[in-house]
């Protein structure tokens, strides 16, 4: 955004204050990493200043692996969840009757005992945990581009990982819980 006030330019900063680009030859300015959505496909950087995509095949590789990568994140988070289950253990602490209307009714309650803090599952999950948050950050950061193609990735991929994976999370409801 520029504003003139008596001859003198005053330009407001991007949030990550990004120094503005020098003078154009028409005396305008520019603001780098302005915070509106684009489609552009030249000249976007993408995580490292280095790593520039200058072409339409370098998006569309670069919106591959964007996809890839939230597809990889939706299934981290269904396997850690798995995997948290399996290495947890069911230990039956109390049955008692209950009459019903035919009858009497067992009734079994559960109690779900973790796992220890020195153990190898939950080194496991620690570094498991580790990946996740590191890919969801780069996500983020990715999505924080507002390059449209690239959000794009980042919302189609985690939807399709989701729909590949979630299916096997499994509800579990605890029936002496009262509030819900």
């Amino acid at each position: 955004m520029l504003t003139r006030i008596a001859g003198c330019h005053t330009v407001l900063y991007h949030i990550r204050h990004t120094p503005p680009d020098p003078m154009s030859e028409d005396g305008s300015h520019s603001v780098n990493g302005a915070m509106t959505f684009n489609f552009d496909y030249t000249n976007v950087e993408l995580l490292f200043s280095g790593l520039v995509i200058n072409s339409a095949g370098a998006m569309a590789g670069a919106c591959v692996v964007v996809f890839l990568l939230a597809l990889l994140y939706e299934g981290l988070k269904i396997g850690r969840e798995a995997l948290l289950r399996r290495s947890q253990v069911n230990v039956r602490y109390n049955s008692m009757p209950v009459p019903g209307g035919e009858g009497t009714v067992l009734v079994e309650t559960h109690k779900t005992v973790g796992q220890r803090m020195l153990s190898v599952p939950h080194l496991v999950q620690t570094l498991l945990h580790v990946l996740q948050v590191s890919v969801s950050y780069l996500l983020m950061l990715i999505f924080m581009t507002y390059n449209g193609f690239l959000c794009i990735a980042v919302a189609l991929g985690a939807g399709a990982g989701y729909f590949l994976f979630s299916w096997r999370k499994a509800v579990v409801v605890d029936i002496t819980e009262h509030c819900h």
